[in-house]
């Protein structure tokens, strides 16, 4: 069984509570011997949280961590058995915290059996797998165990050390020791004894480091025998970390995944009502990191969203090895046109990882120009283009009317769907090898990625990140392979945590073995959920009207629906790269979805229907100012 550094840390806050209602414990007995005066110096659940994540690479990476330059893992493994000798309490305490934090047994050899074996069961109390723990005579052998030697911390400067500094003291007769130069306060900072530790020698130890050539991060989960407890201890230590804000206060505590159905549902309305700046009913009172996003608010109010600083850094953990399964490579040269400014999360989010990546980029937003980009493409060799189609391929053709000699060997597109035709001529007239789609959202970062063998609107899950459900008008969950709405639990979004969030898309999700070696769930995504046009009491999904469109090579499609004397009116807009007949359009839909023609099963005196077909050239309908996104479906009826 594999333990993980996420429980350890749920029984670390567990002990804070019972201390703190309880300061006579066997814990305060063992801080006040340890010669520290206070708990947030030593024995700080945020602070360990934040060592761990950076020594280990990513504690929602974990027992992993992905390198950036290449595609490859490094596991960690624990030691095993560590034996640790209590010669003071301070560092015996650092030991077995770190040393159960890595997954390994611990003895501990001490002479004062009673608060130590009191600690245990206490941090046992959080009811959370934590490794096996015995408390042994001094001197006792212990067969195959790593001693573990802790050394003492001693903070060296003039005077005494003032509040929330840390303790000065000497150290033990003939130990070793971690010097502090000067006595640092913290600033409103947590304690910097686990970052000390978690950089020492001694740390090191605890675990084994395996490099894994050849491996990516999404294989090595993939084939994890023990991916359903992974998926367990991610979603218990966000729920507790979800609890600390007033909105999620009351959650019932959970043991994993089975117990996701008992979760409330986060819909948009409540979502808009305790975020930022409204309320501050997702917020953990911690002190401010990270960045704040906003939605691009095209259908509704806009929603502002946290990201801490841990939570961003795991997006970009987690989005590297994305980009390469998108074909992204080494050495690439990557033209950025998603939107950028007003707090939008397009290009920034991007950014934030292309920067990391070996690559070369280039962050034009969406001031992007055919001239600029052919600059681009002619005196950087610029050779992948990451944008939404809204926006690249009315500039992909009039960039290829100024220069038809131009060439882009990989797209990879969001935001909205990308047509089949509008792929093939990618394929055609610009020699494009690699056409991959991302879902994302500004909510929860990515939902979705298309690797070189997935097609049309099928993308692999990765569950670790974002955990997806699918469930019908009633939050029920649906069997695999039915369509319904789709919840999101963002799995390492621990500030503004969204849980069960009902996003507005809609999918379906099914098990699939994949050419690329990866297999397991895959969602295909239909659309928005208000992509639904209901005319004549007869329901007709938006993704049919582009389905069935589909011969007449559009690329982009809008519907409204609007009232106007008893009669209910249907504007189907396109944009295509070409000119198209309108009436051609509209005698084909009429024959292709009867229930758009004039047919009716009430008095045919009455026109209670009209459909209309307008064609307008690429560009031409309106974008939505922060997203750069279309309005698919816009109904009239509801303002």
């Amino acid at each position: 069984m594999r333990f993980y550094p996420t429980d350890l840390l749920l029984a670390v806050e567990h002990a804070e509570a019972s201390l703190r209602t309880d300061p006579a414990s066997a814990l305060g007995h063992l801080l006040e011997e340890s010669g520290w005066s206070e708990l947030s110096v030593l024995f700080d659940s945020t602070a360990l949280a934040a060592a761990l994540d950076e020594a280990l690479g990513g504690l929602s990476q974990f027992p992993w961590r992905p390198m950036t330059d290449t595609d490859d893992v490094w596991r960690h493994d624990p030691a095993g058995l560590v034996a640790l000798d209590d010669d003071a309490a301070g560092p015996t305490l650092r030991g077995l915290l770190l040393a159960w934090a890595l997954g390994n047994d611990v003895v501990l050899r001490t002479a004062r059996p009673e608060p130590w074996e009191a600690l245990i069961a206490l941090l046992r109390e959080a009811g959370v797998p934590l490794p096996g723990a015995r408390t042994a005579p001094l001197d006792t052998p212990v067969d195959g165990a790593r001693h573990i030697r802790v050394p003492d911390l001693v903070v060296e400067g003039d005077g005494p050390a003032a509040d929330g500094e840390l303790f000065v003291r000497a150290p033990r007769p003939g130990s070793a020791a971690i010097r502090i130069q000067g006595a640092p306060g913290l600033d409103g900072l947590p304690s910097p004894v686990a970052a000390l530790d978690c950089r020492s020698p001694w740390f090191q130890e605890l675990f084994t480091a395996t490099y894994l050539a050849g491996t990516t991060l999404a294989r090595a989960r993939d084939d994890d025998p023990q991916r359903a407890a992974r998926l367990d201890a991610r979603l218990r230590y966000l729920v507790g970390r979800a609890r600390r804000t007033p909105h999620y206060r009351d959650l019932p505590q959970v043991n994993g995944t089975a117990d996701l159905v008992r979760l409330p549902i986060l819909d948009k309305h409540t979502l808009e009502k305790v975020s930022l700046p409204r309320d501050r009913g997702l917020s953990s009172g911690a002190l401010p990191s990270g960045e704040v996003l906003r939605s691009g608010a095209s259908s509704g109010e806009p929603r502002y969203i946290v990201y801490s600083r841990t939570d961003w850094e795991n997006m970009v953990r987690e989005a590297i090895p994305l980009m390469r399964s998108l074909g992204v490579r080494n050495g690439d040269r990557v033209v950025n046109t998603l939107m950028g400014g007003g707090l939008y999360g397009g290009l920034i989010t991007t950014s934030s990882e292309l920067t990391r990546m070996p690559v070369e980029a280039y962050s034009a937003g969406q001031q992007i120009t055919a001239d600029l980009l052919l600059m681009l493409v002619r005196d950087f060799s610029a050779n992948v283009l990451l944008g939404m189609p809204a926006l690249i391929l009315p500039l992909l053709r009039e960039a290829k009317q100024l220069d038809p000699a131009l060439r882009i060997e990989k797209v990879v597109y969001g935001g909205t769907p990308m047509t089949e035709s509008d792929k093939q001529w990618l394929r055609t007239e610009l020699g494009t090898e690699v056409i991959s789609s991302i879902l994302a959202a500004n909510d929860g970062a990515q939902l979705g990625h298309q690797c070189a063998h997935m097609g049309r609107t099928l993308h692999h899950i990765n569950d670790d990140y974002n955990l997806i459900e699918v469930v019908d008008d009633d939050g029920r969950p649906v069997p695999d392979g039915q369509s319904g709405h789709l919840l999101i639990t963002s799995m390492q979004k621990f500030e503004g945590p969204l849980i069960r969030y009902r996003i507005g898309d809609v999918g379906r999700v099914s098990q699939r073995d994949c050419a690329c070696g990866v297999s397991g769930r895959v969602l295909e995504y239909l659309g928005r959920s208000d992509g639904q046009i209901k005319v004549k009491a007869w329901t007709v999904h938006y993704g049919e009207l582009l389905d069935a469109l589909e011969k007449f090579q559009i690329s982009q499609l809008q519907a409204e629906i609007q009232t106007c004397d008893g009669t209910e009116t249907l504007i189907v807009r396109t944009e295509a790269p070409h000119e198209l007949d309108p009436d051609a359009l509209h005698a084909f839909l009429t024959g292709a979805l009867p229930v758009l023609s004039h047919l009716q099963v009430f008095d045919d005196g009455l026109k209670v229907f009209e459909l209309r077909v307008e064609c307008h050239p690429e560009g031409a309908l309106d974008r939505n100012p922060v997203s750069g996104k279309i309005k698919t479906v816009i109904d009239r009826r509801l303002d």
